[in-house]
C-alpha cells in the first residue's frame, strides 16, 4: 500500500484552449519534472474543468493520497467509481484509500471487487495484502464508536469544511451524522469545535459536557474543553482540566497526538514532549500539526536539537510554516515582560473598538511568538469586519509580499517601514513605551486616510519620537533626538510640522 503511483500519458491530446485534458497534461510535465506541487495545482484545475472525468478525478485522487489528504481522495475516488464502475484502478484506489481511513470493511470489499474486474491486474498482490488487512482487522476487539463506514466517510467530509471555514455548512452535516449514530462521539466533538469557531462558546462547552455524560473521561472532549478554557482565559477551569490531562497515560496513537498537541498549546511543553516524542520513536509518520507541536515542545523544553529536526521535516511537508518556527523571536523572549511577548495585551489592543489600537494589535501579531494561536481563535481576528488599512497591516504581520512596484501601497510599506524603524529602537517594548506606539498608530491612521505618503521613514520615527518625549520632558531637545536617529535637526523641525496636523484635535 505504499507504492508511488504515476499518472498514465494520453495520447493524441491537442488543445489550444485550456481545459481538463490541456491541465491534465501539464501535470503530467510537472510531475516528469519532480514538480510535485505545480502538478498539484494542475490535477487541482483539471478536476474543476472536467468534473465528470473518471481518469483526471482518479489521478487527482492518487495526488491526494500521496500527500495524505485521505479524507478528499475517498471523495474524488467515490465519484470517479459512480462514473465509471468498472474502471479496476479506481476499484483498486478506493480500497487502498478506505484502508488508510481504517474503513476495513470497505477496503476488503474494494480489493475483492477489484480482483474479480481484473484478477491478473499489476496490483493483484496488493489487493490481497488488503483483504489480509481487512481481514485481521475484523479480529481486532472492536471500538465503542460506530464502524458504519459511511458516517465516518461523512464525518471526514464535513471536518475538512470545518478546516475551509465553511462552518455552517460543516454544523449541518455533524448534525445529520449525530441524529443517525447517536453515540458517535467523534462528530460530537468536531461539532463543538465548529460551534465555537462561530464564536458560539456555551453551545459548543454543552456539546462537549454531553459527551462527557455519554462517554466518561473522553480525551477529545477534555483536551477541547481545555483549549477553550486557556483561550477564554479561564485560569481556574485551566488548571483543574490540566491537573487531570496530565495524569492520564494513553495509549493509541490519536489519544497521544491529540494529548501531546493540547498540552503544548496552552505552554506544558515538558509534557507534551513526552507524548508528541513518543509517537515518533514508534515510527509515526505525522501530518504538518504533529511537527508542528513537536518542534515547540521539543524547543522549549530544552530539547532544541530535536525541534530544529522536526521543524525541518514540517517545512518539507508544508513550506508556508517558514517564520513561524519556534526560535525565531528567541532573543525578545528572554525578557518575560516585553509587551511583544503579552498575549493578553495584544488580545486587548486587537479587540479594542478604536481601530488605531487595532493597529497597534495587527503590528504586534508581526512580533510575537503568540502569532499562531492568536491567529487560530476564532474571535480575535476578524477579517471580515476588517478596514481596508487593517487587511493592509494583518498581511504585513504574517509576512506577506507586497509588490513594491505598485504605488497605490508605497505609503503603507513606508508607514511601515517607519514602525519597524521605532521597534528596533525599543526593543523589547516596555509598558512605559506603549504609550509612543500608541501615539505613533494614530498617527499612521489619520495619515494614511489623507494618503499621505510617508517619504524618509526615519526623519518621520525621530519626529514622532520627540513629539512625544517634548510632551512629557522639558529637557528633551530636538538635537539630541535628531543625532539618536540621524538626521538633522531641519529635517526633524520639516517631519515635525508635517506630523502634527495628524494629532487628533489639532483642527479643531
Amino acid at each position: 500500500m505504499e507504492k508511488k503511483r504515476k499518472l498514465k500519458p494520453r495520447e493524441n491530446v491537442v488543445s489550444f484552449i485550456p481545459n481538463g485534458d490541456f491541465y491534465y497534461n501539464k501535470a503530467l510535465q510537472a510531475l516528469d519534472r519532480e514538480q510535485f506541487e505545480k502538478a498539484h495545482k494542475y490535477l487541482q484545475r483539471a478536476a474543476e474543468l472536467s468534473p465528470e472525468d473518471s481518469l483526471i478525478l482518479m489521478q487527482y485522487g492518487v495526488i491526494k493520497m500521496e500527500l495524505e489528504q485521505h479524507d478528499h481522495a475517498l471523495e474524488l475516488l467515490r465519484k470517479a467509481h459512480s462514473i465509471d464502475p468498472d474502471e479496476p484502478e479506481i476499484v483498486l484506489f478506493l480500497a487502498e484509500v478506505s484502508a488508510h481511513l481504517g474503513m476495513s470493511d470497505d477496503a476488503g470489499k474494494y480489493a475483492k471487487l477489484y480482483l474479480e474486474l481484473d484478477q491478473q491486474g499489476v496490483y493483484a498482490e496488493e489487493a490481497l495484502e488488503i483483504i489480509d488487512f481487512s481481514e485481521q482487522m475484523k479480529e481486532q476487539p472492536t471500538s465503542d464508536e460506530p464502524q458504519d463506514s459511511e458516517a465516518v466517510y461523512l464525518q471526514e467530509k464535513a471536518r475538512r469544511m470545518m478546516e475551509e471555514g465553511n462552518f455552517k455548512e460543516a454544523i449541518e452535516q455533524f448534525e445529520e451524522i449525530i441524529q443517525d449514530n447517536p453515540d458517535f462521539w467523534a462528530a460530537y466533538n468536531n461539532l463543538s469545535l465548529a460551534y465555537f469557531y462561530l464564536g458560539e462558546a456555551e453551545q459548543a462547552r454543552a456539546l462537549l459536557h454531553q459527551v462527557l455524560k455519554g462517554n466518561f473521561g473522553n480525551l477529545h472532549a477534555l483536551c477541547n474543553l481545555t483549549v477553550m478554557a486557556y483561550y477564554e482565559k479561564n485560569k481556574e477551569e485551566l488548571e483543574e482540566l490540566l491537573e487531570l490531562l496530565v495524569k492520564i497515560q494513553p495509549y493509541s496513537f490519536d489519544h497521544r497526538y491529540k494529548l501531546g498537541a493540547t498540552l503544548a498549546l496552552v505552554g506544558r511543553y515538558e509534557e507534551a514532549y513526552k507524548w508528541l516524542r513518543s509517537l515518533q520513536k514508534r515510527g509515526f509518520e505525522g501530518d504538518p500539526g504533529f511537527y508542528f507541536w513537536l518542534s515547540h515542545a521539543a524547543y522549549f523544553s530544552g530539547r532544541k536539537a530535536v525541534g530544529k529536526s522536526a521543524w525541518k521535516k514540517l517545512l518539507e511537508i508544508d513550506p508556508d510554516k517558514e517564520g513561524f518556527e519556534p526560535w525565531a523571536y528567541e532573543s525578545r523572549v528572554t525578557n518575560p515582560n516585553a509587551i511583544e511577548q503579552n498575549r493578553e495585551f495584544i488580545v486587548e489592543k486587537l479587540e479594542s473598538k478604536y481601530r488605531s489600537d487595532r493597529l497597534f494589535g495587527l503590528f504586534l501579531l508581526g512580533k510575537t511568538i503568540h502569532k499562531q494561536e492568536i491567529i487560530a481563535h476564532p474571535g480575535w481576528i476578524d477579517v471580515d469586519e476588517y478596514s481596508s488599512m487593517e487587511k493592509l497591516f494583518l498581511a504585513y504581520a504574517l509576512e506577506h509580499e507586497f509588490d513594491a512596484q505598485d504605488k497605490s501601497i508605497l505609503p503603507f510599506l513606508r508607514a511601515m517601514e517607519a514602525s519597524d524603524i521605532l521597534y528596533m529602537q525599543s526593543m523589547p517594548i516596555s509598558m512605559p513605551n506603549t504609550f509612543l506606539f500608541q501615539m505613533w498608530f494614530v498617527l499612521c491612521e489619520r495619515a494614511l486616510d489623507e494618503n499621505y505618503q510617508f517619504k524618509n521613514p526615519k526623519a518621520l520615527v525621530a519626529a514622532a519620537d520627540y513629539m512625544y518625549k517634548s510632551s512629557r520632558m522639558k529637557s528633551v531637545t530636538k538635537k539630541s533626538v535628531a543625532e539618536a536617529y540621524g538626521v538633522t535637526t531641519t529635517t526633524l523641525t520639516k517631519y515635525v510640522n508635517e506630523l502634527i496636523h495628524f494629532l487628533p484635535g489639532f483642527d479643531a
